[in-house]
């Protein structure tokens, strides 16, 4: 901002080129005397209220040390007990001869004193910063250039709950946190394999955030693990808040409204995918998860379908695809047959509806765009508010506009139901983010029937599927099993077959052990 839009005076220019460097560079190496690093530290994070610096000395005060620490961010009592007091008390009365000041005290410290079980040395300022600010501590000796940097977070996490986007009725009330290590935890709860891989990267140029990798190493495709890792390596933006920023930079293509990665809050949901050769991304901070490749039938399968009998899992999985259709489709449909083609309804219907219709002063189209636009705000007004406020706004909002709307002639009942069956069908589908799409595409049907007709709502249909035709998630094309067709696939796609016939795991993650279930172990 201040480089392009504002032109600094001379006065404020030449301060800015009188200004000396304060601070050391980051790479820089940390110093042997204790009071320049300290020193160092303070001014280059600027010495806040929260940064925590405790001098003490050992070997009656000839050795000084000093731990340097985020308030917050830390255990203390771990802190006090395990570090300083063991340093303080334990080490004295302990009887051993300490070695010279220096290094040898700092490597006697780390190997015969410290009880702490994650310890490291570091000797950049880089390193030391990046652990500090993640809720380390850093344990300096005076003489020594190297600092010991201790595992000690400690900081407040939200407990594990049962996740809110997913509800099911039969199966784990297990959800995500924001806290990546209760994820990695829940994920290791149920695959108890060696083969889990969580490699670690950080993203973003300032905020540094954690984020984690998750794959089976013998089942998932190495080119489908290193172009993750590959898109991953190229963010290079200051900070990355949530997922979604996640998302949007790896995905395939960014001008299609549809999702190209799925996303997940249930740890049970990670574990199977990763069962199928799938990659999981887990980030510090959001308790949304990405499962990458995804297809079109994935978003719209449940882990429900799995825990229930393959008979109801099949009638469930039929209606979320009826359900999709009528989400994009069914306001479009109304418009088209009420506008255009009174002579494909049904006598009676057609005498009913034109019955209702009496007396709206809008055409259809209009009527259609209203109710909609309508429902729109009050979803999105239910979701903003708080939970038990917005629970009332949709349900007494939609009752009393719908109500007043038909008493006043502006809509006909007909309509109203259109709107209703609409919202339904757009509340089963299992992933939030799809149902986001459909509820976007479901206005450029709506005028292409207003324009056309039928004629219009068959071509926005066959554009959808030429474009999902098209579409990739991370190479796999979004259609797969149906194109390209994997018959195999097929026991898993609409119809949910029996356990004991799904032998193999799905080909569309091109798994590198497709056996999930050997010859002799079904009846």
């Amino acid at each position: 901002m201040f480089r392009k839009y504002m032109r600094p005076t001379k006065t404020m220019a030449s301060q800015l080129k009188r200004r000396p460097q304060q601070t050391p560079a980051l790479s820089t190496p940390l110093f042997a005397r204790l009071e320049e690093n300290l020193s160092a530290i303070k001014q280059t994070l600027g010495n806040p209220q929260d940064l925590i610096v405790r001098p003490f000395t050992i070997d009656n005060a000839s050795q000084a040390c000093a731990v340097v620490c985020i308030d917050g961010l830390v255990d203390s009592d771990l802190i006090n007990d395990k570090v300083v007091k063991h340093i303080q008390l334990m080490l004295p009365a302990s009887g051993k001869t300490l070695p010279p000041p220096g290094e040898e005290m700092l490597t006697f410290l780390l190997n015969e004193v410290l009880s702490t079980i994650e310890v490291k040395l570091e000797t950049t300022f880089e390193a030391m910063y990046d652990r500090v600010l993640a809720g380390d501590t850093a344990l300096f000796v005076d003489g020594a250039s190297q600092t010991i940097l201790i595992d000690s977070r400690g900081w407040e996490t939200r407990s594990i709950d049962e996740p809110v986007s997913e509800g099911l009725v039969r199966g784990p009330r297990e959800g995500f946190t924001e806290n990546i290590r209760d994820n990695t935890m829940l994920v290791r709860r149920r695959v108890r394999d060696c083969q889990l891989r969580f490699d670690t990267m950080n993203v973003g140029r300032r905020s540094k955030t954690d984020l984690i990798i998750a794959y089976m190493q013998d089942i998932a495709h190495p080119a489908i693990v290193q172009e993750v890792k590959r898109r991953l390596a190229t963010i290079d933006v200051d900070e990355v808040e949530e997922s979604g920023f996640i998302e949007q930079w790896i995905e395939d293509d960014f001008l299609s409204p549809f999702p190209q990665c799925q996303v997940t809050e249930r740890p049970d949901k990670v574990a199977s995918a990763l069962f199928q050769g799938r990659v999981a991304i887990l980030l510090d901070g959001t308790p949304m998860g990405l499962i990458v490749p995804v297809t079109l039938s994935v978003m719209l399968h449940s882990p429900e379908d799995f825990y229930e009998r393959w008979i109801v899992g099949t009638l469930a999985r039929m209606l979320r695809y009826i359900a999709a259709f009528l989400a994009v489709f069914s306001p479009a449909l109304y418009v088209a047959l009420v506008t255009y083609h009174p002579g494909l309804i049904p006598s009676d219907l057609a005498f009913s509806i034109a019955a209702t219709r009496e007396g709206v002063p809008f055409p259809a189209f209009v009527e259609a765009l209203l109710m909609v636009a309508t429902m729109e705000l009050l979803q999105e007004a239910g979701l903003r508010l708080p939970k038990p406020i917005g629970q009332t706004v949709g349900i007494v909002g939609g009752l009393v506009i719908g109500e007043s709307a038909v008493s006043a002639g502006l809509v006909s009942p007909v309509m109203v139901i259109v709107v209703a069956l609409t919202a339904i069908a757009s509340f089963a589908i299992p992933a939030y983010n799809l149902a986001l799409t459909f509820r976007m595409i479901r206005f450029g049907v709506m005028f292409a029937a207003a324009v056309f007709g039928l004629y219009g709502v068959v071509l926005t249909f066959i554009a959808i599927f030429i474009h999902l035709a098209n579409l990739t998630s991370l190479g796999v094309p979004y259609l797969t099993p149906f194109a390209p067709q994997l018959l195999h696939d097929w026991k898993d796609l609409v119809l949910r077959a029996p356990v004991t016939f799904m032998r193999k795991r799905p080909e569309t993650a091109q798994p590198t052990d497709d056996t999930r279930m050997k010859t002799g172990d079904a009846p």
